[in-house]
């Protein structure tokens, strides 16, 4: 029973994920701002910027590129979280097989869940490490968007293929 419950779970807490964050940036944005702004002044490649000038436009513009990575796991976190729902949801009125719907509910939701944690863990680590290497290191997330892309084309096989029990 808990493995026909758990990808409405996992999808509820990447949710939960995406509305916290959210929370957190009305409550206290300058933290995010300042943890930005502490990373890249540890970071060795700006640092090592002699001109003075040019340091600061790479510290205005990566600051930029960082704050919208926070936003962006916000966005995809909830607006994936979402669709995973509502997909989760429309695969148990379709009559596939079980094998089916176990793969399509747990690549949604699995998927789902962890690609949008690419953006946050760029966020946290790139301001010292830098974002292509943030991106680089964290890129396994980013693959998940693949596994969650695979899950929505099982579910329009599914919806194709198979018939839908639609009496309640």
């Amino acid at each position: 029973m808990i493995l026909r419950k758990l990808p409405f779970i996992i999808a509820v807490f990447g949710m939960a994920g995406g509305v916290l964050i959210g929370i957190l940036f009305g409550a206290n944005e300058d933290f995010f701002q300042n943890r930005i702004s502490a990373g890249l002044a540890r970071n060795y490649d700006i640092q090592s910027l002699s001109d003075n000038s040019e340091r600061e436009a790479k510290i205005k513009t990566e600051s930029a590129k960082l704050w919208r990575c926070y936003q962006r796991y916000h966005f995809h976190a909830n607006g994936i979280a979402g669709l995973s729902l509502a997909i989760l949801t429309l695969m148990s009125f379709i009559q596939a097989p079980r094998l089916l719907r176990f793969c399509v509910q747990y690549s949604v939701a699995v998927g789902g869940f962890l690609y949008p944690f690419v953006w946050l863990l760029i966020a946290i680590y790139g301001p010292e490490i830098g974002r292509t290497e943030a991106h680089d290191t964290f890129a396994i997330f980013g693959y998940m968007g693949g596994v969650f892309f695979v899950g929505i084309l099982g579910f329009i096989f599914a919806a194709l293929k198979y018939p839908w029990n639609l009496e309640i």
